[in-house]
């Protein structure tokens, strides 16, 4: 069941891709998936009655285009795809390899058609970086040092770096502050959060704050394996952490991972790092971690943002008012609420726990595990991918219970319900 659970989510990012226009190799690269998959997706998720150019896909087509694929063929889990592939690195490699008058070995796609015959299925963009980093291929296509040209308002880059000590006012004691950096690619502007952790909610929190100093969402986010917003971090499948990916929905941006601890993946965030512990935060002096933050706010526009980048040799704030500024996506809605997920079963009372507190389910769910998802207001159950019930959100302690979830012999009188 766990398994088919991750299936959902991944049909889910693949069709939002679609729904945005995203080139079937883009969304290859960026999942994993084949463009064969990506297509019976497609062609699944139409058969339902779905339109990819005016509606927007959600978690219950997600979940009908998985029933109607079952069975669903196992993909490999995270870090499963090397694993599989190194015990035939040294049939590979002579695969790859030049031929003895100087003629160039199989194409790729030929070695993986050739693995695919042995029963070793891998995703093709797993097999080219496994070849890259074990086999000593080269792919002319990479065989490049400039990056190409971004359009105003269609990338940013974020990481985390370490700026140094602040004192925590409550303790007296020095602690480590961190800089979430987010860089506009094409004007290179940028902006810095403060924050003492690296956790999902610090994630958001820097990005929120982000889209606000710019005004603005791109289309699309670069960013590094973060453990906040990546499940594990891995070279060959990377799986977006499920709250992250909502977020993404929410604001409108495509995610894509950079490669683990490989600077190139993300060049101009990377050197920012560097800019903003260097330039902006070593040899002063600082009261506290919201001292830090409003002045690392003033720095990034009257500082950084008033420098002529030396590869543009423009000034950083006035290409961004001038010209990226007004492509950015508006920023809608409230500010986003970030959901909890949890994992839990059903007892045979017809609730379930989430924080400390018990919700109804149906009777044809009683004794299954299911997925929870609470946020301040609401509380949701599924199953598969499949939203079972609603909830108001309750204390710890509290109960909220559908007299309709239990069978008529059994449902208890409205009085007796506590509803905290």
């Amino acid at each position: 069941m766990a398994y088919r659970e991750v299936g959902m989510w991944e049909i889910l990012e693949v069709l939002r891709r679609v729904h945005r226009g995203e080139p079937y190799a883009a969304i290859q690269r960026a999942t994993g998936h084949t463009r064969k998959t990506v297509r019976r997706y497609v062609r699944t998720a139409r058969a339902t009655g779905w339109d990819a150019a005016t509606t927007v896909p959600d978690e219950a087509l997600a979940a009908a285009v998985g029933q109607r694929l079952k069975p669903v063929r196992k993909v490999p889990a995270t870090g499963e795809a090397e694993a599989r592939l190194t015990p035939h690195r040294e049939e590979i490699r002579p695969w790859l390899a030049r031929t003895p008058d100087g003629g160039r070995g199989l194409r790729l796609a030929k070695v993986h058609t050739l693995l695919g015959r042995q029963g070793i299925t891998v995703p093709y963009s797993s097999l080219h970086r496994f070849a890259v980093r074990h086999c000593d291929f080269q792919d002319a296509r990479r065989l490049t040092v400039r990056m190409a040209d971004t359009a105003p308002g269609e990338l940013a880059e974020i990481d985390f770096g370490r700026l140094g000590l602040v004192v925590d006012p409550e303790t007296g004691r020095p602690r480590v502050a961190h800089a979430l950096v987010v860089t506009l690619v094409y004007s290179r502007h940028q902006y810095v959060h403060v924050t003492r952790s690296q956790r999902l909610g610090d994630v958001i929190d820097g990005l929120e704050d982000a889209w606000a100093f710019f005004g603005g969402v791109p289309v699309r986010v670069v960013l590094d394996n973060l453990k906040a917003a990546i499940t594990k971090a891995d070279r060959y499948d990377p799986i977006f952490q499920r709250v992250f990916a909502e977020y993404a929905q929410v604001r409108g941006f495509v995610i894509d991972a950079a490669v683990p601890r490989h600077p190139t993946g993300k060049p101009h965030v990377e050197r920012g790092i560097q800019y903003v512990r260097e330039n902006f935060f070593r040899g002063e002096t600082w009261l506290d971690l919201a001292h830090v933050q409003r002045e690392a706010v003033r720095w990034c526009r009257a500082v950084a943002g008033m420098r002529v980048h030396g590869t543009t040799q423009q000034r950083l704030l006035a290409v961004f008012e001038a010209i990226e500024q007004p492509t950015l996506q508006p920023v809608t809605g409230a500010r986003f609420d970030p959901p909890t997920w949890k994992r839990g079963k059903a007892h045979p009372d017809h609730h379930i726990e989430f924080e400390r507190a018990l919700y109804s389910v149906p009777t044809a769910v009683v004794g299954h595990r299911l997925w929870v998802r609470g946020d301040r207001a609401l509380v949701r159950v599924y199953e598969e991918g499949v939203l079972l019930k609603t909830h108001p959100r309750q204390a710890p302690g509290g109960r909220h219970t559908d007299v309709g979830d239990y069978p008529a012999h059994l449902a208890p009188t409205r009085c007796a319900i506590r509803s905290a």
